[in-house]
């Protein structure tokens, strides 16, 4: 799968813009604020929808203007795919394949895979568990509708429960029946998800050591584990336990809303205990591991978007990178620095047909 083309009217700093890429390796290079990793999330925009660094979208359009366009070209399986995502204020963002909106937006999730590695990557490990569930489930969500459409029905019943449990204590009645009903279907979409999440996770782990391990030479032992109250409880048991506090707290104390992931290096957590380059490392090569996972799901090698990747990495470590890059197994790799020496010098190591755009 490739991007050919891609066009920008009046998205973020940019009025007008027009690229064509190579089918290999994409370098933006130039100071900071010059618009970079704005062209590589208006990529991001056309795979997901949304923006990965402003999900208000309203904010996504330039200054002094009132509407965006992406535009993109894209070919895949053989066939050319144009997809343009606009948005203009106070009305419904569009999403058109081939000149036909979608009617959900979901039913556009996983059509372009993609991978963004990122600086703002780090609130993965620095902020709360909702950061990790929404990684894990955005993994899962590119390759199985089903997963993404039990996550959809789980919130809205969620919300629900949640609106109810306020009613209850806003006008001092409680109807057990009621409540039950909405347990009984968060049960359902909960415990399914709980399942996916669970196998994923365990085809998923090995694939993450592997790619540490081929980032860092393996002189540190890494773990991810999946917490979960599921793993010792069924939905409806823990919701029935928990019906006093849901009460006084008017709103879902337990379910699969409150997953986390678990990041550790050494037996530590990794937040509290690595360095910056080793929390870095981590963080691509989870990034390298959901990689490798969507193609095996999908037999289609995703996009890969590599945002100032090269940040705070010492030499040996970016060697690493650059060496698991440069083999058949990745696609199309869009990549941005400020330093265009240092870019030059890196993708000529790839061997690898490529681009460079000074902004």
């Amino acid at each position: 799968m490739l991007l050919r083309q891609l066009s920008l009217i009046n998205y973020k700093n940019f009025e007008s813009k027009e690229l064509v890429f190579d089918a290999k390796i994409n370098c933006f290079v130039g100071d900071n604020g010059v618009g970079k990793t704005n062209i590589l999330d208006a990529i991001y925009h056309l795979s997901f929808g949304k923006s990965y660094f402003n999900p208000v979208s309203s904010q996504n359009i330039k200054h002094g203007t009132d509407f965006f366009v992406i535009d993109g070209l894209f070919e895949k399986d053989d066939r050319e795919e144009k997809i343009v995502c606009s948005l203009k204020k106070n009305n419904k963002k569009i999403i058109k394949r081939n000149g036909k909106a979608y009617d959900r937006f979901s039913d556009h999730i996983g059509f372009l895979p993609l991978v963004i590695i990122s600086p703002a990557d780090r609130d993965l490990i620095v902020e709360g568990s909702d950061t990790r569930r929404k990684f894990m489930d955005g993994v899962i969500s590119q390759s199985d509708k089903g997963y993404l459409q039990h996550l959809i029905n789980y919130n809205k019943i969620l919300s629900q429960r949640n609106a109810l449990l306020k009613y209850f204590a806003a006008n001092r009645t409680f109807n057990k029946d009621t409540l039950a009903v909405y347990n009984e279907q968060l049960a359902a979409y909960g415990t399914a998800i709980f399942e996916k999440r669970t196998a994923f996770i365990e085809t998923f782990i090995p694939i993450f050591q592997e790619q540490y391990r081929a980032i860092t030479g393996g002189n540190e032992h890494v773990r991810l584990t999946y917490n979960s109250k599921l793993l010792d409880n069924g939905l409806i048991d823990l919701l029935e336990k928990n019906l006093d506090k849901d009460r006084a707290l008017q709103y879902t104390s337990v379910g699969i809303h409150k997953d986390d992931l678990n990041f550790e290096i050494n037996e530590y957590p990794i937040k509290k205990f690595g360095s910056q380059g080793q929390q870095k490392s981590y963080l691509i090569a989870l990034k390298f591991a959901q990689f490798h996972f969507m193609k095996s799901q999908s037999n289609t090698a995703p996009i890969l978007i590599l945002d100032d990747i090269f940040d705070k990495l010492d030499e040996h470590r970016v060697a690493h990178i650059i060496s698991l890059v440069n083999n058949e197994n990745f696609g199309q790799i869009f990549i941005s620095d400020t330093h265009a020496d240092r870019t030059e010098d890196v993708v000529k190591k790839i061997h690898q047909s490529y681009k460079i755009f000074k902004l």
